[in-house]
């Protein structure tokens, strides 16, 4: 969520930044400060109202040990709290209708993220790897899945539904295998796990900007406040809210292991076959809550964590700086991490790397102090994919797929696995 204080000092500047979104929010803007203007209009006239209040108080006192309470007073008493009870509901009002417009606005993207109005204009920075070149036609990580009969949607579907799998035997293994080979590797790297909640309350997804922008893009408890997580972001971002934490403490880094479930609202008829969009998945996440002045240098290290997890594995990867257009509408900036998918022939996102400086810290109330004097500050968010689950299971079939059918897993995987093939005996 954006500073209010911000708007109201330079709203020009954050037009100007929004507007490198693609979409011009300066209606949004002068809405926002037409009602802040009201607000702080009927709060000077309470504060007037209050400061009469409490003379008559002085009065009624004074009163009480001399010729005692007249009708008069009373009555003006009477008055001004009525006056003042009015006013109170109004900035309520205000300030609901306020916030409501504010958290609707997306985040202020960083100087250094590069223009453009859709992933078309995302910059590449670099790559990693070369793409395998196959002496056979490989196939599809669906119909390897299929031919090895690792996974199966077709019985997902039937007991379930659409974009839900099943993992099969060696396929069972290998996501577990990739699970805890992440949250292992991690772990070395000095993020402490954390296995979370799957369920969260709409607090929680207020607090990482999912709501209310995001609302129907998630499932919902019926008949509780309760929701499925869109990702581990949510439940390990939320770990800290409404608490004050010391410097000293900082940066603090956390991976954890969820399913994530989507209800991908808005994709109908993207990538319908196999496992890169799916209404339920896995992935590790990387949260981590640093100081402001070492935000952008923490971002930096995060994106290095988690390429660092894809080079051990083998995977010819790519990251992309998102242009303004496609930047997510709580990220300041973010790296894209995309591995290469033969069946595509091209890259996939595997991973997107964020900082949200202080945009989520303000939604969940996430503070820290330098000292007990101190008054505390709202500190940076960054979080990563660190990676996608079943996106790494695609890839690895794909990539490491043999003319016979058969998938060689992974050096690194294979201590995991107790296995270094994947043939169709098993």
């Amino acid at each position: 969520m954006l500073d209010i204080k911000l708007i109201r000092s330079d709203p020009d500047f954050v037009k100007a930044g929004l507007k490198r979104r693609g979409k011009d929010y300066d209606r949004e803007i002068d809405e926002i400060l037409k009602i802040d203007r009201q607000r702080r209009e009927i709060n000077s006239q309470a504060d007037r109202l209050r400061c009469e209040q409490n003379a008559a108080n002085n009065e009624i006192a004074r009163m009480r040990q001399t010729t005692g309470l007249t009708e008069e007073i009373m009555a003006r008493m009477k008055r001004i709290s009525g006056i003042l009870k009015g006013h109170n509901e109004d900035i309520a009002k205000l300030e609901k209708s306020q916030n409501d417009l504010v958290c609707l606005l997306p985040n202020l993207p960083h100087e250094s993220v590069p223009m453009g109005i859709d992933e078309t204009e995302n910059k590449e920075i670099r790559r990693w790897g070369k793409p395998r070149e196959f002496n056979f036609k490989p196939d599809s990580h669906w119909d390897l899945g299929a031919k090895l009969g690792i996974i199966d949607p077709a019985r997902a579907a039937k007991v379930t539904g659409s974009r839900f799998h099943y993992y099969v035997g060696l396929g069972s293994r290998l996501e577990r295998a990739i699970t805890n080979f992440y949250l292992d590797t991690h772990g070395k790297r000095g993020y402490k796990e954390i296995f979370s909640p799957f369920i969260v309350n709409g607090k929680s997804m207020f607090g990482t900007g999912n709501f209310p922008k995001f609302a129907e893009d998630v499932f919902k408890l019926e008949g509780f406040d309760y929701y499925l997580i869109p990702t581990a972001e949510v439940p390990l971002t939320n770990f800290h809210r409404d608490e004050v934490l010391t410097k000293d403490e900082l940066p603090i880094k956390y991976c954890g292991y969820t399913a994530c479930f989507r209800a991908e609202a808005g994709s109908a008829g993207k990538d319908t076959r196999g496992l890169i969009r799916q209404h339920q998945f896995n992935k590790v996440e990387l949260v981590k809550f640093v100081a402001p002045e070492n935000s952008y240098e923490e971002l930096e290290s995060l994106t290095d964590d988690a390429e660092h997890v894809l080079q051990l594995l083998g995977l010819p990867y790519r990251v992309t700086a998102l242009c303004a257009g496609d930047l997510g509408a709580n990220s300041a900036k973010t790296y894209d991490i995309e591995v290469w998918m033969p069946s595509y022939n091209w890259y996939v996102e595997i991973s997107s790397c964020s900082n949200f400086e202080d945009f989520q810290a303000r939604r969940a109330n996430i503070k820290f102090k330098s000292s007990t004097e101190e008054k505390a500050k709202l500190l940076h968010t960054l979080n990563g994919s660190g990676v996608a689950i079943g996106r790494t299971f695609a890839a690895i079939l794909e990539n490491f797929q043999n003319e016979d059918g058969s998938v060689d897993v992974p050096e690194a995987l294979r201590s995991y696995m107790q296995e270094s093939v994947i043939k169709v005996s098993n």
